[in-house]
């Protein structure tokens, strides 16, 4: 039997229906090519916005990228919360700010300001909301002072003056960055609290030697301190040294942070915290973000 589109009859009149599938699938192949050209275009956007978000954000002058995801931000405002009692929105407003903050100070300073862009904002966040007692802020060991300088900003937008000191071998080492390595000298870290734009970071006292050093000690011990940052001498020794000093020198209420609780890297810090609360202390753990802990001195 013969097609019956070989039918004379049949295409002719079957002609007015081709023709229309025809236009349909013209339109069709036509709408569907813009939409294939349009995404084109924003894929090509993309890239171009992406290659320099990452020249912003990217690894390169630092431990890790500075481009945290929407699930650790929400585990970020979740152990926030949990260690000040403040609220969901209030923790991730700060958050917020502590990042923006991270971003502009390592792109204006030198060196870096070490760890994980989740502990870093965790660490920003976090002593604020505590409410320390008093505007003192004693650091042990601190690099090349990116994060007093970033911690002293976050402090002022909670409304306290700080005053800093900072006890550093400040020996000179060439800290690597991922670039090329930074000094650990005097002049690098006074010209990165410069960049907290205060008096606070101009005016910052900065002790050579570590917290075991019998003139360090006698020189930091002329006032009581609200906030203590401990980012020293990592092992058991080092760690109990510098909590012995804090126990010293905190006030009451006092916000005690110490960094790399949860370090897999430098295990003498978790040990040694373990060991100073078990034989009785005056320091109160009020949990970890991030991998810090967090303290308050009683």
């Amino acid at each position: 039997m013969p097609s019956l589109l070989s039918n004379r009859l049949a295409k002719r009149m079957l002609r007015p229906a081709f023709s229309l599938v025809e236009q349909r699938l013209e339109r069709a192949t036509t709408s569907l090519q813009a939409d294939l050209d349009a995404l084109h275009h924003e894929v090509a956007d993309l890239r171009r916005q992406s290659y320099g978000l990452g020249l912003l954000l990217d690894h390169s002058g630092r431990d890790g990228h500075r481009m945290p995801t929407a699930t650790q931000l929400d585990t970020l405002v979740r152990e926030v919360t949990t260690v000040t009692g403040a609220s969901g929105e209030h923790a991730r407003r700060d958050l917020t700010v502590a990042y923006r903050t991270v971003v502009a100070l390592e792109a204006l300073g030198v060196g870096r300001l070490a760890g994980s862009t989740s502990d870093i904002c965790g660490k920003l966040a976090t002593v604020p909301l505590l409410a320390p007692p008093n505007e003192e802020v004693l650091e042990i060991g601190t690099q090349h002072g990116l994060f007093a300088a970033a911690l002293l900003r976050m402090l002022h937008r909670a409304g306290v003056e700080p005053r800093l000191t900072v006890v550093d071998p400040l020996a000179g080492a060439l800290v690597p960055t991922g670039t090329a390595p930074a000094p650990v000298r005097e002049d690098v870290v006074r010209a990165n609290l410069a960049l907290c734009g205060s008096r606070s970071g101009a005016q910052a006292r900065l002790l050579r030697g570590a917290s075991a050093d019998t003139g360090v000690r006698a020189e930091v011990s002329d006032r009581r301190y609200g906030v203590v940052v401990l980012a020293g001498d990592p092992s058991v020794g080092g760690v109990l040294a510098d909590l012995d000093l804090t126990e010293e020198l905190a006030a009451g209420g006092a916000v005690v942070v110490l960094d790399g609780h949860g370090d897999d890297s430098r295990p003498g810090v978790a040990g040694a915290l373990a060991r100073r609360l078990a034989d009785g202390s005056r320091l109160r753990l009020l949990g970890v973000v991030a991998g810090t802990a967090f303290l308050r001195a009683v």
